[in-house]
């Protein structure tokens, strides 16, 4: 599906979906908890929906509750480690697909490991390009069964779970969180030890972690992360509790509002939340941007309110993207619209997302007329104030931006559109339903 966005300014109030990655480790975890959990506000997303088939596969039970057609909430009955009657050691299909998930896929894998059955998974052609050599690498030194197209699906997966040590480099954390999700349910007197050579992106191990702790789920861990002792015999309890507002989707409304001369205030953050991509906020005030915090009035609860504007303009910058990959393309589209270069730095594993999202904004910002440099580990853009700068917009035709399937891609390109001075038009846009569905319909684009 192609879209069409035309420029406007961008300003109002947006309340912010629910985190991606907080929505399916909840779903994971009450999957494999014993009784019934509860998830509140769940982000209801491609991505979610391929959690849930997963987490259906594996015998818990999904239902969903809905209030005027929007999902509010998610009742799920745990399959306790795949120990209830009948449905021990045993999963209901031998077969999972995990769409576009990469998420779905990596935390999934491990916890398939802690059954007997083949499982083999699946998903789409961007998912079968992503590789998890590390992480099944480190599930055969516990004794798991691996089978894959050179790391990449189709993927098989047969347990059980024994003690072993494994050295896990880690260029997408999600393979670390994975086993800490899955490795306390090891059988008891099981100790499975990590060695990290390499980590990326640490926030999301401090989020998976704070599972841990609220839990009461045992484990050591070396101070810098570089390993990790986890005894088995421990059990997930159920949860009832709220999904997070998602900083990643927060990210495309405030660079819609600053790159169109806008304001916008976003509704639901949590500024103490462990997401690493509140960082983008920071990066926006270094930039020149505006960000003003303060408490919801009295009678709309008790949440906390962020504002996003700029008085002036943009200005270039260096910013270590590591910990926050995903911020990558609505960075570079941010910065394309500074004066100066902007280095986004220290974030080689940009490269292996749904897409090599590093090649693929250098090669779609060219076609606005934005220069910019490929670094191996990131992106320098040689923002000149805007797209099209030297008036090299070409003749009439409205430019076509490709999304290249990648729902970051699409978002961003969508957010410049409306600081464009032409209407822009971008392939590939029903990709963006796999965290934010409802950002286009925001944007006002036309389908």
């Amino acid at each position: 599906m192609n879209v069409r966005i035309t420029p406007h300014k961008f300003t109002g109030s947006v309340r912010i979906p629910a985190s991606k990655s907080h929505t399916i480790r909840q779903l994971l975890i009450a999957s494999l908890a014993d009784g019934e959990s509860v998830i509140k506000n769940p982000l209801d997303s491609l991505d979610t929906r391929s959690c849930i088939e997963a987490c259906k596969t594996f015998g818990a039970k999904i239902n969903e509750v809905y209030d005027n057609k929007k999902l509010v909430s998610l009742g799920i009955i745990g399959n306790n480690n795949f120990k209830n009657s009948p449905r021990a050691s045993a999963v209901n299909s031998s077969q999972i697909d995990v769409g576009n998930s990469g998420t779905t896929l990596y935390l999934t894998l491990a916890a398939a490991a802690l059954q007997t059955q083949s499982i083999e998974f699946t998903g789409d052609e961007s998912i079968q390009k992503r590789s998890a050599a590390p992480l099944l690498d480190a599930l055969s030194c516990f004794g798991i069964q691996v089978q894959s197209n050179g790391g990449c699906a189709p993927i098989t997966i047969k347990g059980g779970w024994k003690s072993g040590r494994a050295s896990l480099s880690c260029p997408t954390s999600q393979y670390l969180s994975a086993l800490l999700i899955a490795a306390p349910l090891a059988p008891s007197g099981v100790i499975t030890e990590i060695d990290i050579p390499l980590l990326n992106e640490k926030p999301y191990i401090d989020m998976t972690l704070s599972y841990l702790k609220n839990h009461g789920i045992p484990y050591e861990a070396a101070p810098d992360y570089s390993r990790f002792s986890i005894p088995g015999g421990s059990s997930w309890k159920t949860l009832n509790c709220p999904v997070p507002a998602d900083f990643s989707s927060a990210a495309f409304p405030a660079v819609a509002a600053v790159i169109s001369g806008g304001k916008v205030s976003l509704l639901g953050l949590d500024p103490n939340d462990t997401q690493g991509d509140k960082y983008f906020l920071t990066m926006l005030e270094k930039m020149g941007c505006q960000v003003q915090w303060q408490d919801a009035p009295a009678n709309e609860g008790s949440e906390r309110i962020v504002t996003v504007w700029r008085e002036g303009a943009l200005c270039g910058g260096t910013f270590d993207l590591n910990e926050t990959p995903d911020l990558l393309p609505a960075a570079a589209v941010t910065a394309a619209f500074a004066q100066g270069d902007t280095a986004l730095v220290n974030v080689s594993h940009a490269r292996i997302k749904e897409t090599d999202r590093i090649a693929v904004m250098a090669q779609e910002l060219a076609k606005l007329g934005v220069c910019c440099t490929e670094l191996p580990d990131g992106l320098i853009i040689h923002g000149k104030g805007g797209l099209f700068p030297d008036g090299a917009s070409p003749d009439s035709q409205i430019p076509v931006i490709n999304g290249h399937s990648d729902h970051r891609i699409v978002m961003a390109f969508a957010a410049a559109a409306l600081g464009s001075p032409k209407s822009l038009e971008i392939t590939t846009a029903e990709s963006a339903a796999v965290t934010y569905p409802d950002f286009l319909p925001l944007l006002t684009a036309d389908n």
